[in-house]
């Protein structure tokens, strides 16, 4: 079955809600330091692929639009900021976009960056409201009413409130006027911190709007909460954006520790049976001189 017909509605199968997320054991729980990725039955399938070859794109030369759908097919999975906004008129505006991400802890930032609209050149309603007002909510989607934010995405007219599309329900916000979506189980509170318009290159043309969002009140539900106050992915089933359409839902999950750095460590990368045969044609690793043998 090719990729384009395993998409197609009636070859797919019912969506399965006894499926919850879950944690597994990582893919190589034996991995060590150095050890290639082929040592493994996984690892050398993977490799096999390379004798395909490569497909080389030069960005100047591809048409943006196709850039488009590589690019977000590529960067995955990407996770969904439900943006809810306020016109300087009052009306709301709410709608998803995954070109989101946390940028730093201290302070707490969010970015959103929001496309222009491409029949008209101008602002999306989102970030027009953002720098208008200078403040927004952004909630996470659950799989529960993923089908009602992805409602939102609809290009509707500006005096045109999503909200009442969308069946979801408003909640007061304590530091802007934008509600937050009763139904997100994860909502942020934004202040507008910056903004940066972003041209391209080649045209001088501005395309999107990066916004940083500076966070001023987290709302949790409690029973998204871990012993250690903590958000539990296999309760909140955040949804992300893949390519085209397409969304993903948790499933296994896997835990791998972040490795201190050690002589030890330094020592085991270095000796490893596969590192130590390039080494043999001179072109392994060069060990400190603190912690060689």
């Amino acid at each position: 079955m090719t990729a384009s017909a395993a998409t197609q509605t009636n070859a797919l199968t019912p969506y399965n809600h006894v499926a919850q997320p879950h944690f597994t054991l990582p893919p190589n729980p034996d991995w060590s330091f150095g050890q290639p990725i082929d040592a493994t039955p996984d690892g050398k399938a993977w490799m096999e692929g390379l004798k395909e070859g490569w497909k080389v794109v030069d960005v100047a030369e591809e048409d943006p639009a196709v850039m488009y759908k590589l690019m977000i097919s590529g960067v995955v999975p990407r996770p969904v900021a439900f943006v809810s906004s306020v016109s300087l008129d009052g009306v709301e505006n709410l709608a998803p976009f995954s070109w989101f991400n946390m940028v730093t802890g201290n302070p707490p930032l969010v970015s959103i960056g929001v496309l222009h609209n491409p029949s008209t050149g101008g602002l999306k309603d989102t970030a027009a409201n953002i720098l208008a007002t200078k403040g927004f909510t952004v909630n996470l989607i659950s799989e529960p009413f993923v089908h009602n934010a992805n409602a939102c995405s609809i290009d509707a007219p500006p005096d045109v409130s999503e909200w009442d599309l969308s069946g979801l329900t408003r909640a007061p916000s304590v530091h802007v006027a934008a509600p937050r979506v009763l139904e997100s189980a994860f909502s942020l509170e934004c202040t507008l911190f910056s903004s940066q318009d972003i041209t391209n290159p080649a045209t001088g043309t501005v395309t999107t709007t990066l916004l940083l969002g500076l966070v001023k009140t987290v709302h949790v539900r409690r029973d998204m909460l871990t012993s250690r106050g903590l958000v539990d992915p296999e309760r909140l089933r955040a949804v992300g954006k893949m390519g085209d359409i397409t969304y993903a839902r948790q499933g296994a999950m896997f835990r791998i520790p972040r490795p201190d750095w050690t002589p030890e460590m330094v020592r085991e990368a270095a000796f490893h049976p596969a590192v130590t045969r390039k080494g043999e044609n001179g072109q392994g690793p060069e060990l400190p001189t603190s912690i060689k043998t």
